[in-house]
């Protein structure tokens, strides 16, 4: 289980996190919305180890990580919006580049593990720069993985995807979180957030739990509300 308890996080002096708190068991998808500019991206940084927290706890199975590198590096599988990958780089050497384990590990990932589920092994041997943008997040899911940690963050996965990327990489979080995996997504996207199991909006630093399922414009309503 994920247990995150009163996180804040300002900037100089614009309070970006006044307060979050949420918690995420095996075999959920949360989803996380708000407006542009909220601090939604902050926050999966620091679940990601990536930022620092000015105060808080963050605990993956129970283990600290606030303060402990090693954990956030064995529980948190991020994806980031952006593209992370090598460019001039094959498939094969950004997988080993990323891989957090030995050769032979990262092998029988390719058969039998996250990598083999999404389909890394037909393009070992491509460079980076001439996948499409579906197989190069599905390329960043699986390294994220390969530290098999117990939470994928994904930071708006379908952006900038065409729709059967979209709904490749939807079917593959839905066969992950089946499988007992814990997701948190951020994203703006009705299809990826039917994936999730449980909502909240970030609004004003802090998260406030709203019903799964919702249709565009109670979303939007949502937003508009002080």
């Amino acid at each position: 289980m994920l247990e995150v308890t009163s996180l804040y996080k300002s900037y100089r002096n614009h309070k970006v996190l006044s307060g979050v708190s949420l918690t995420a068991s095996p075999g959920e998808c949360v989803g996380i919305i708000g407006s542009n500019g909220c601090g939604k991206t902050t926050l999966l940084s620091i679940l990601a180890g990536a930022v620092r927290a000015d105060k808080g706890s963050i605990r993956f199975r129970g283990r600290e990580a606030v303060g402990h590198a090693k954990v956030f590096y064995e529980e948190a599988a991020y994806v980031p919006q952006e593209n992370p990958l090598m460019e001039e780089l094959t498939v094969k050497d950004n997988l080993s580049l990323w891989y957090q384990g030995s050769r032979a590990r990262m092998e029988e990932d390719l058969k039998t593990g996250a990598a083999a589920m999404l389909g890394i092994g037909e393009m070992l041997k491509k460079p980076v720069r001439t996948l499409s943008g579906g197989m190069k997040k599905r390329l960043s899911i699986a390294c994220a993985l390969s530290n098999h940690g117990s939470v994928l963050i994904l930071d708006e996965p379908g952006a900038a995807l065409d729709l059967e990327c979209k709904a490749e990489i939807r079917s593959y979080l839905e066969k992950y979180r089946k499988e007992g995996g814990t997701i948190l997504l951020t994203s703006h996207e009705l299809p990826e957030l039917s994936l999730c199991t449980a909502m909240y909006v970030l609004k004003k630093g802090v998260l406030q739990r709203i019903d799964e399922g919702l249709k565009e414009q109670e979303l939007i309503e949502i937003f508009r509300k002080e």
